[in-house]
């Protein structure tokens, strides 16, 4: 079992249950998954960049990455029906534990100037989005084999309520978020 998911089970969801104040124990927060995603519409037209941005995403992730195309043509962007435009990948269970405890514990601590993750990224329903914008943070990623930097939108869906209760779930689970406080 991941290292992370044995703290929360033993450590963090008891701690989360006496500070809000819930009787049952169902009621706790966690996190139900992770999906990394990567915008590749610079990228429709080269396809070797396209599964080089995949298989970069796999090796990050430790799951193969999928290539989503368009469902529709847009002619102000120069999009067809089927063409490639994104890559994404969604974690659950113990894979998603892993790349949350390699994301806070080794890849954010190696960004350039990292003083904490903003707060404001919580929607409102308990859901946190935020963006990274290299895949060279990551271990993993060898930097002679990517043939273009580029960035990704890393999604944290939890069945908690309110943004309050997903960040203090996410602070509790070791995310570093800046200073400043939650609205919410």
């Amino acid at each position: 079992m991941a290292r992370l998911r044995t703290k929360f089970n033993e450590v963090i969801k008891p701690a989360l249950q006496t500070q809000l104040g819930l009787k049952n124990p169902n009621l706790i927060p966690s996190l139900e998954k992770i999906v990394i995603s990567v915008g590749t519409g610079f990228a429709m037209k080269d396809a070797k960049l396209i599964q080089n941005i995949a298989d970069t995403i796999s090796n990050i992730s430790g799951q193969r990455a999928v290539i989503i195309e368009s469902r529709k043509s847009v002619a102000g962007f120069k999009v067809r029906e089927g063409m490639p435009t994104g890559v994404k990948v969604t974690l659950r269970g113990d894979r998603m534990y892993d790349f949350f405890d390699k994301l806070v514990s080794i890849s954010l601590p190696r960004t350039k100037d990292f003083r904490g993750i903003n707060r404001k990224g919580f929607d409102g329903r308990g859901n946190f989005n935020f963006g990274l914008d290299e895949q060279l943070i990551f271990p993993e990623v060898n930097y002679d084999d990517i043939i273009q930097i580029h960035g990704m939108n890393i999604t944290m869906v939890t069945t908690a309520k309110s943004d309050a209760e997903a960040f203090k779930l996410l602070e509790m689970m070791g995310m570093p978020f800046t200073k400043g406080r939650i609205d919410g």
